[in-house]
């Protein structure tokens, strides 16, 4: 009762200091209000941009619906001149097609379990004995949660987690394995979280990310981000198993264990079907021309003339018209993809996209950008890599207390003026990075909060373990972005 009361005055205060900070910022005569080129603009940008970003972190009203401010308040205020329908078009952005499309094919994949399929399958390969085992449950869950939320993939995994624990302490009379059942939970956790940086689609702040990118002229094709963000899930993985290992090797497992329940797993859910085969094809089509859109948009530039086509545009209609063909393609009765599983996907992440797109936008168009960018200049000052650094971390610290698609929405604005502009794409995929790697409290991502509650994950051994992998987290995703985005950008 008492932590239900707190949590509310926290998202009362939020709420009223968000409402405070709009009317101070608006209101008050600062030189935000007298820029020689854009008038007041400037404040109402930053009175609305400071309304969200206070809304999104403490969560004072659902984040989706902080979402919509700009199209309610920047045109009421002129933020974007004599184009107020410039607050619409970033809802409507080619990476808010690319995500739904992706979350479509995600749909199918669960609506037919070919996601349980896969997992299951890695599992098994991997091997069973004690350190494999945990390897596999926690490359399997970063396997599937680099196609599909991190969220659905965490529920998805726990209740297997949670057999094999259970299969586990049967052999051994009923004793407890608080240290193995740790680790297995953990995995799941880490894994969804890890799993998601490594494709454009992983995770909802990658598309934001990308998004901010094209729209400051950078634009990043999905083979450029896979390049960065998988090669970082691999070299970060290990890290985690062995943090991971130290707790579970407390209850002293060993020999072959847990197949029962994988085999077991893999035989309730039968020979591939079909419907499997026809998702899995698709998938694999979807995902090889994505890779491929780069060589595709430079294909079709010359032949459309009524858009200046870039990759996002290539990348968004090819996931739509893959979550069209699962749409109307039919197998042994049923669509491929129902309305039912389409009835599942977090549709309202689409407008949280959008209303990140919509901040970002105002922010530049408004003449904010130009100012904040001389207010930061003692940030600029520090050698680049103490930069990089700096912001990762910042992000790490700051997504422990908030949503990680909150922070990276906040995230990037700042970032963008703060840094030296030589350094800006190195410094803002290291943060997009570092805003999925918490892994220090139940709150910090749904994930933690799934396994949370399976009862064999303390808060005080999963602080002080996800504390240390926040940290390496936050130094490996500078160290990798520093060296490989100006390679690849």
């Amino acid at each position: 009762m008492v932590s239900t009361l707190s949590f509310s005055r926290w998202k009362l205060a939020g709420l009223f200091g968000g409402l405070l900070a709009f009317a101070l910022l608006a209101g008050l005569d600062t030189p935000l209000r007298h820029d020689p080129a854009f008038g007041a603009r400037p404040a109402y940008a930053a009175a609305g941009a400071a309304l969200m970003a206070i809304w999104w972190l403490t969560e004072a009203i659902p984040i989706y619906w902080t979402a919509c401010v700009p199209i309610v308040l920047f045109p009421l205020f002129g933020v974007f001149g004599d184009a107020p329908e410039k607050a619409l078009l970033p809802y409507v952005d080619p990476y808010i097609f690319l995500f739904a499309g992706g979350m479509g094919i995600a749909a199918a994949m669960q609506q037919w379990n070919l996601h349980r399929r896969i997992a299951l399958t890695i599992m098994d390969r991997i091997g069973s004995d004690p350190r494999r085992l945990l390897a596999g449950t926690l490359l399997s869950t970063a396997f599937i949660s680099l196609w599909i939320s991190n969220t659905a993939t965490a529920a998805m995994m726990m209740p297997i987690g949670l057999a094999i624990i259970a299969q586990l302490e049967a052999q051994r009379d009923g004793r407890r394995l608080a240290g193995y059942g740790m680790a297995i939970m953990l995995a799941i956790a880490y894994g969804a979280n890890v799993g998601g940086i490594g494709t454009k689609i992983g995770t909802a702040p990658n598309a934001q990310f990308s998004g901010f990118m094209e729209r400051m002229g950078s634009p990043v094709s999905f083979l450029q981000f896979l390049v960065v963000g998988l090669p970082f899930v691999l070299l970060f993985l290990p890290v985690v198993w062995w943090m991971l290992w130290r707790i579970g090797r407390q209850d002293g497992l060993s020999g072959e264990i847990g197949a029962g329940v994988i085999s077991g797993e893999l035989a309730r859910l039968g020979a591939v079907k079909r419907p499997e085969r026809i998702v899995l094809a698709v998938f694999l089509a979807t995902a090889g021309l994505w890779i491929g859109s780069k060589w595709i948009t430079a294909f079709l530039k010359p032949h459309v003339t009524l858009v200046t086509l870039g990759s996002s545009h290539v990348e968004g209609g090819i996931a739509m018209l893959a979550a069209l063909v699962l749409l109307l393609w039919r197998s042994q009765g049923r669509q491929v993809l129902g309305f039912r599983a389409l009835s599942r996907i977090p549709w309202e992440t689409l407008l949280l996209l959008g209303g990140g797109f919509a901040m970002a936008a105002a922010i530049q168009e408004s003449g904010l950008s130009a100012w904040l960018g001389q207010q930061l200049l003692a940030v600029r000052g520090l050698p680049p890599f103490s930069q990089v650094v700096l912001a990762s971390v910042a992000v790490v610290a700051l997504s422990a207390v908030a949503s990680n698609t909150a922070t990276i929405a906040v995230m990037l604005v700042v970032l963008r003026d703060a840094v030296s502009p030589e350094i800006l794409p190195v410094v803002l995929f290291a943060a997009t990075i570092a805003c999925s790697c918490d892994f220090a409290l139940p709150a910090g991502t749904p994930p933690n909060a799934i396994v949370f509650g399976s009862g064999y994950v303390t808060i005080p051994r999963m602080a002080r373990t996800g504390a240390l992998l926040d940290l390496a987290a936050a130094l490996l995703a500078a160290l990798w972005c520093w060296w490989i985005v100006p390679l690849v950008l």
